[in-house]
């Protein structure tokens, strides 16, 4: 288990510091909001691989996610709310923080997959399903699978591995009726986004959403969604099962941290050292490539 030493969250005038995750600081307003109890959702420019966050930043990078994440919102806002509202965001964090309801979470990361690869492969190659979901033989790492697939899991606290949970574990949870519309929302969602990519020559290979229920009862997507940091983004004219598969991710980060180069030990308790410079600019490279392909028609 890593270790998670954030560093200090910026000052925002009007706005006060409650929470700092792996990326992203939350902030409540001082005042009364004039649209309702809202809190603003700022993504840094912090990275980070096997559970450590890192000590060295990628330039734009929260930028570039949070950009990313409201053109996708805009893509299935007929498919479910997201948590967005119209208001200004405070100079100090424009361009990389969004004002949003304040949701009461649900405690599930909900997962789609529509090829194998990463954790899911590990599970299958060991038990022939993922999450409780029996899938065909003969699957092998980046197959695409005969339909996509809703494999949650437990949301772990900072610095923990999130755990692939069946969907019964789901229901027994949070009520068979949430669990339900979750698992429904997530693969129309995860539907609707493959679609897009595809069309602009990207597959996506799985995702992550985050839910809650706003003051009104809905249900609504929240956090980030479909970017490099929640998604697996292949590009399709290179995808070739039986392999690992290029991506637009940080795949550049961890295979530098496994290296000798870096002589880094990642069973150890020592944290992650330094990111050599090629390593950012190659990876920030790869998010900017990301955006601009599913973006740009």
């Amino acid at each position: 288990m890593g270790e998670v030493v954030l560093p200090v969250a910026p000052v925002v005038p009007g706005w006060r510091h409650i929470y700092s995750g792996k990326v992203r600081d939350l902030y409540e307003p001082v005042a009364p909001h004039p649209r309702g109890d809202v809190v603003l959702v700022v993504a840094s420019d912090r990275i980070s691989a096997y559970d450590w966050v890192l000590p060295t930043e990628i330039p734009g990078k929260g930028a570039i996610l949070t950009a990313l994440t409201l053109w996708w919102f805009d893509q299935i806002r007929d498919i479910v709310p997201d948590h967005t509202v119209e208001a200004e965001v405070p100079a100090e964090v424009a361009g990389r923080a969004m004002v949003c309801q304040r949701l009461d979470m649900f405690p599930v990361e909900c997962v789609a997959r529509g090829y194998l690869t990463g954790s899911g492969l590990a599970e299958y190659r060991s038990t022939g399903e993922v999450c409780g979901v029996a899938l065909p033989e003969g699957l092998q790492d980046g197959s695409r699978l005969p339909t996509p697939i809703f494999t949650p899991a437990t949301k772990a606290a900072l610095g923990d591995h999130d755990e692939n949970v069946s969907f019964d574990a789901v229901a027994e949870s949070i009520g068979r009726d949430d669990a339900e519309a979750l698992r429904d929302l997530t693969l129309k969602v995860y539907t609707r986004a493959h679609e897009i990519a595809a069309t602009r020559g990207v597959i996506l290979a799985d995702t992550k959403f985050e839910f809650g229920r706003d003051g009104a009862g809905r249900i609504v997507i929240g956090d980030e969604v479909l970017t490099p940091d929640s998604s697996r983004f292949w590009p399709a004219d290179s995808w070739e099962p039986g392999r690992a598969q290029p991506s637009y991710d940080k795949q550049f980060v961890r295979d530098w941290l496994t290296s000798p180069e870096s002589g880094w030990d990642r069973t150890g308790d020592t944290p992650p050292p330094p990111l050599p410079d090629a390593v950012v600019a190659k990876t920030r490279q790869r998010y900017l490539e990301a955006y601009d392909r599913l973006t740009i028609s």
